[in-house]
């Protein structure tokens, strides 16, 4: 598989300070530059930043994949097996609550994959995963 350059994502957060403190605590993301308004972060790598946005009141929307119920939109981070294990296990031990806890998605079939979802404070869908084989990400 090639290098791949870093991803940039901003998203909404209707609490900067409470989701300053989840990024940085729970996801142990580096903090970078910011304002009174916005956050950058290094998640895994890739620039994320979180910009505030008033609170609104648009519910949870989903889509069923592999028998779950997948919140779209949602973001996050491919990562190398082993990594993903441990970063789930230490989710776990820090409280966090899953929408979709960690499990093994499409077992024995094409694009076999570890995968788990939760909200960020503002409501923000992540999703993490790792594939034991890189090449299944894109295979059909």
């Amino acid at each position: 598989m090639q290098n791949v350059s870093p991803f940039h994502i901003a998203i909404p957060v209707h609490n900067l300070a409470e989701c300053r403190k989840f990024y940085r605590e729970i996801l142990n993301c580096e903090e970078g530059r910011s304002s009174e308004h916005w956050v950058d972060f290094n998640l895994f790598g890739h620039q994320l930043v979180i910009h505030y946005k008033p609170k609104t009141t648009e519910e949870l929307h989903t889509n069923p994949v592999d028998g779950k119920n997948v919140p779209v939109p949602h973001y996050g981070v491919v990562l190398p097996w082993d990594t993903f294990r441990i970063f789930s296990e230490e989710l776990k031990s820090k409280g966090v609550e899953f929408i979709i806890e960690p499990y093994i998605r499409f077992e024995g079939l094409v694009g076999e994959q570890a995968t788990m979802f939760f909200l960020d404070p503002a409501g923000n869908a992540l999703e993490f995963k790792a594939f034991k084989d890189m090449g299944q990400l894109f295979a059909k």
